[in-house]
């Protein structure tokens, strides 16, 4: 910049012509890229080289654009292949993980953060890439396959990165504001789609086929039949994946409604984002997900703040007085009882899956696909699911991360009580993961390599849970501040 500046003043002809040429080369290639790609393209092209070079400036500005995907276009690839056509998810990430990398490279990181759950994640990853190599000879190794394990290892990797990038309060303070807000567009999205016309949101949600979303009618209804009520999916395309998320989000929040400085500063203003989540919710049908937002508020009530109880209770009234929500209250019935077609498949689902899991207990079959004709690997549970690709050693290993997460962060809790602060986004972070792991008994999302967002942001929560811990712990250690981060 010095170099121009100097230029300017020095040799005013020449930094014109550059400045010029600068300018016709770029209008040119617009000129061209409007005419070949189009104007949806050549904007989004444009969008994403300016976000690429903001991100590059700052390593946490990264994270939000991450957690934007997720939460906003979880689903997105780019309108062109190299190889296979990458998700924007997997530039997002993989434009953190080099910046992250830089920094090592230029010595602004000279050691790594570590937590006792870095060890357990490290395994689990191991017995991930073991599984996927002895399962290799059921089925073909394709680009896609190793696309998607690719992002499987990326994802829980990027518990390591999260964890030595948030170091400081200020920036987990900051990041969980991004995931509540961006949660809340993503449910008022699926909210407006909802009530608008049903040609109306069709054409909305086709829109997006250039970011190789399906097009034509891709609203959905219980049991997929048009004469069910509609089911709300925002920008998901899964009404289930998207309740998941928003099971994550509402988790996150919960707390802030009984905070003594909510995070989102005015505790109206938190309501009102919890109610948006909460509304979405309810919409898109998932019953496992609203049953683990309500089991994760619980635990948010009974850990510290018995306010929400009142919550809970107003809400559960609601859903089962108004008039408008007996449809939904019908369904959830019938799902409890296994009356409705959906439960019934999840049944045969699951049977089928103990089946092969009996023939391949220890090691599974691996993540290329099932070794016999009769038997096949897919089931609407993320635990069957992983015992049928990686066993029940694999399901062990994904086990002690998760204890040791849980186990540190009780040893850590009256630490984290210690500052007011701390503890709401503490308590969302744990409710959050304790919403996935409920819906995880019922649905595959959070283990499924064709649900990229959905794992990745299981994998970010855990980041986050281990640095929240350790900055309680941090903090009754060294109350005079915390390190710093070079984000």
């Amino acid at each position: 910049m010095n170099r121009w500046l100097e230029l300017s003043r020095t040799n005013p002809r020449a930094y014109a012509l550059l400045v010029g040429a600068s300018v016709a080369i770029v209008a040119i290639g617009l000129g061209a890229a409007l005419g070949l790609a189009g104007p949806l393209i050549t904007v989004g092209a444009v969008l994403a080289l300016a976000a690429g070079l903001w991100v590059l400036s700052r390593l946490e500005v990264g994270l939000y654009a991450m957690i934007a995907v997720i939460t906003l276009v979880p689903f997105a690839s780019l309108p062109f292949k190299v190889v296979f056509r990458p998700t924007f998810l997997d530039v997002a990430l993989l434009g953190v993980l080099f910046v992250y990398a830089l920094q090592w490279m230029s010595g602004r990181r000279r050691q790594m953060t570590l937590t006792p759950a870095h060890a357990p994640v490290v395994v689990f990853m191991l017995l991930a890439v073991f599984s996927f190599v002895l399962g290799l000879p059921n089925g073909p190794l394709t680009p896609n396959l190793i696309r998607q394990f690719a992002e499987l290892l990326l994802s829980i990797a990027f518990v390591f990165v999260v964890v030595d990038v948030v170091t400081e309060r200020a920036a987990l303070e900051r990041l969980t504001r991004v995931i509540m807000l961006t949660g809340a567009l993503a449910a008022l999205i699926g909210i407006v789609l909802y009530f608008l016309p049903e040609t109306v949101s069709n054409q909305a949600l086709s829109a997006l086929r250039v970011f190789e979303y399906p097009a034509g009618n891709v609203l959905r209804y219980i049991e997929d039949n048009p004469d069910n009520p509609q089911r709300a999916i925002a920008t998901a395309i899964d009404p289930n994946a998207l309740g998941g998320m928003l099971a994550m989000v509402g988790g996150l929040i919960a707390p802030q409604l009984a905070a003594g400085k909510p995070l989102l500063r005015w505790r109206g203003l938190a309501y009102l984002v919890f109610g948006v989540v909460a509304a979405c919710l309810v919409l898109t049908f998932s019953r496992g997900a609203l049953a683990a937002l309500a089991a994760a508020m619980v635990v948010i009530a009974l850990a510290r703040y018995r306010r929400l109880l009142v919550v809970i209770a107003l809400g559960a009234v609601v859903i089962v007085l108004l008039p408008v929500m007996q449809d939904y209250v019908a369904h959830f019935v019938e799902g409890v009882q296994g009356q409705d077609l959906a439960t019934q498949m999840r049944l045969g689902e699951y049977k089928d899956a103990f089946t092969l899991i009996s023939r391949y207990p220890w090691l599974g079959v691996g993540f290329s696909g099932a070794p016999a004709i009769d038997l096949y690997v897919g089931v609407s549970s993320a635990y069957l699911l992983m015992a049928s690709e990686m066993g029940i050693v694999g399901v062990a290993g994904f086990a002690l991360v998760i204890g040791v997460l849980v186990g540190w962060g009780f040893l850590r809790r009256r630490a984290v009580y210690r500052d007011p602060a701390l503890t709401p986004i503490w308590l969302g972070l744990y409710a959050g993961l304790a919403a996935a792991l409920s819906v995880g008994f019922v649905d595959h999302y959070f283990f499924n390599l064709d649900f990229q967002a959905a794992g990745t942001l299981f994998w970010l929560y855990v980041g986050l849970a281990l640095a929240a811990t350790r900055l309680g712990d941090q903090a009754e250690q060294s109350p005079a501040g915390d390190a710093k981060s070079p984000t």
